[in-house]
């Protein structure tokens, strides 16, 4: 039996019938179209499915979508406002912290939740934001200096 379910993703209103055993992942991938998260272990180790939800960043493979009814979820899709990449983005490209791109997307947003809890973190907070988040390809040096260039650059301003 579907259930309601009301969702504030990405600035934009939805309400939608799930299944009440669908996870978040996959309301966001399958029924909203938003493939920018992705699914790599299903079980919450990998972080390739993190998204921003209330403010939290949260492993969307372990939140069945009806924990997040009336919730406000930011995804990947939402960094870039009005087609300009978000600071993140455009340091992770700059520093090389995008290799085969799969764990780009919770990577970007676990710095995300870092940076909108702490303006200023230091290079051990930023490994601890991110250490939810398996990369396989970078080996993580230029995710981190990618997030310390957002910090510096905000420093300046």
């Amino acid at each position: 039996m579907a259930a309601n379910l009301n969702l504030k993703v990405n600035g934009q209103e939805y309400q939608i019938k799930v299944d009440p055993a669908k996870r978040l992942l996959d309301v966001l991938r399958e029924d909203l179209g938003l493939t920018g998260t992705k699914e790599g272990c299903g079980e919450g180790e990998c972080g390739t499915c993190s998204v921003i939800l209330n403010g939290k960043l949260v492993n969307s493979c372990l939140v069945l979508a009806l924990q997040a009814d009336k919730a406000d979820i930011l995804t990947v899709e939402g960094l870039a406002e009005n087609g300009k990449l978000h600071p993140l983005q455009q340091a992770f490209m700059k520093e090389g912290a995008v290799q085969c791109g799969y764990c780009t997307p919770g990577m970007l947003l676990a710095a995300k939740a870092l940076l909108d809890s702490n303006s200023s973190p230091t290079k051990e907070e930023i490994k601890l934001a991110i250490s939810g988040n398996i990369c396989r390809c970078t080996g993580y040096d230029q995710i981190i200096r990618a997030v310390e260039s957002v910090v510096k650059a905000r420093e300046r301003n």
